[in-house]
């Protein structure tokens, strides 16, 4: 039995020209030069999910290119990309109702049979023409360092521990045996001075290397660390582990001060890798 093809519906980007470049040459090159100045370690095993941050390339190019680095030219055909919504729904965890995101750099479909077999499980509401940037921001980067691929777009709005579990394991269980690569979008703390910043973030990268997913979601609670996707960052931890994951390693870290040198309230930047120990 054949299924008919989804009508194109196109996600146009509402953030390209000011988040990142919207001339596709000039955006190539911006994101090429990103990933060719991050300098990575080896990773010894096989990576099945990345932190990577979310903010204007701007600020967070240099920390992204070193998020996304590691699985240059890897044979990926899906990746489930979680991240919070910055806008707000009535419901927990929403996707896109489009058939496609575009970026200048071309279309990237949306795995929407995936979705449907996920939404058996967990209650995801599509949007349309939503604002949110902590997805889109992502695919210049993954369409540089993947080529083509197939999308399982998620925001959340519930960031609790319930949602993390629920949805980790049930993306698990759809991404078991695909090609598949996990990607959690996420900044750190937001508005703190340089010293404040640090501190608060290195104890949210302190979980993150622990492979403490529950951590993660107390440190907010707890005043000691933030993530503004820490929900996102738990949800992958959760997935990857279930699909083999053992070892997490931070790989970069930065602020929007050491960009643009203001340092009384600046925005953690983390780039992290999930991957099964050799």
């Amino acid at each position: 039995m054949t299924h008919p093809t989804p009508t194109r519906d196109i996600r146009p980007s509402p953030i390209a020209g000011r988040w990142y470049p919207g001339d596709p040459a000039r955006l190539a090159e911006t994101v090429d030069g990103y990933l060719a100045a991050a300098e990575v370690p080896a990773i010894p095993g096989q990576i099945i999910g990345l932190l990577a941050p979310h903010a204007g390339h701007r600020y967070s190019g240099p920390v992204a290119g070193h998020a996304f680095k590691p699985v240059q030219g890897m044979d990926i055909d899906t990746v489930a990309l979680v991240g919070p919504s910055h806008h707000r729904y009535q419901a927990d965890i929403l996707t896109t109702g489009h058939t496609a995101y575009q970026t200048p750099l071309g279309e990237v479909p949306v795995d929407h049979a995936a979705l449907e077999m996920l939404r058996k499980t967990v209650p995801v509401e599509p949007v349309r023409w939503d604002a949110e940037h902590s997805l889109e921001i992502e695919l210049p980067f993954l369409q540089r360092v993947l080529g083509e691929f197939q999308l399982i777009p998620l925001a959340l709005i519930d960031q609790s521990l319930d949602t993390a579990e629920t949805l980790g394991h049930a993306l698990a269980n759809i991404l078991a045996g695909r090609k598949a690569l996990l990607v959690a979008s996420s900044d750190l703390s937001h508005f703190y001075p340089q010293s404040v910043a640090n501190t608060l973030d290195r104890a949210m990268l302190d979980a993150v290397e622990a492979y403490d997913p529950v951590r993660v979601l107390h440190l907010e609670a707890q005043g000691k660390g933030f993530a503004c996707g820490r929900g996102a960052i738990a949800t992958v931890m959760i997935a990857a582990r279930d699909l083999g994951a053992d070892t997490a390693w931070v790989i970069d870290y930065a602020t929007s001060g050491d960009i643009n040198h203001d340092y009384d309230q600046v925005v953690g930047y983390a780039a992290a890798v999930f991957f099964r120990s050799e």
